[in-house]
């Protein structure tokens, strides 16, 4: 199972972007997808989640900033950043909790995007 993450760059305070990433390989179903964040310096922090079939979650420094949505059929999560402030520059990393077929079973493992690099600055 491969994420790859894209939308990254360079914006000025109170801009936008919108991140994306896509979901890919051999597995059953994803589960969650989300989002994580890591600024200089500080720990990473999660910004949050949508579930297949539930409405999105938020951590609250970006509740009403940021949008999480989900493309199921194209297995790809993405992240609508709005209003953007110089704190909210950071490596941004989607995850996944995914399905995957083991043995004659399955199981449940997470998986990571390669991050994509944010920077709001004039």
């Amino acid at each position: 199972v491969q994420l790859q993450a894209s939308g990254g760059g360079l914006v000025q305070p109170g801009g936008s972007l919108r991140l994306s990433c896509v979901v890919s390989g051999d597995f059953v179903e994803i589960n969650v997808m989300g989002w994580y964040r890591q600024a200089p310096g500080k720990d990473r922090e999660l910004v949050g989640s949508i579930s297949t079939d539930a409405t999105p979650n938020y951590v609250d420094t970006v509740r009403g900033q940021f949008t999480i949505s989900s493309d199921n059929a194209k297995n790809t999560v993405y992240l609508q950043m709005s209003s953007l402030k110089p704190e909210d520059t950071a490596t941004y990393y989607c995850y996944a909790l995914v399905t995957v077929r083991a043995y004659a079973t399955t199981r449940r493992n997470y998986y990571w995007g390669q991050g994509t690099q944010v920077t709001v600055s004039s």
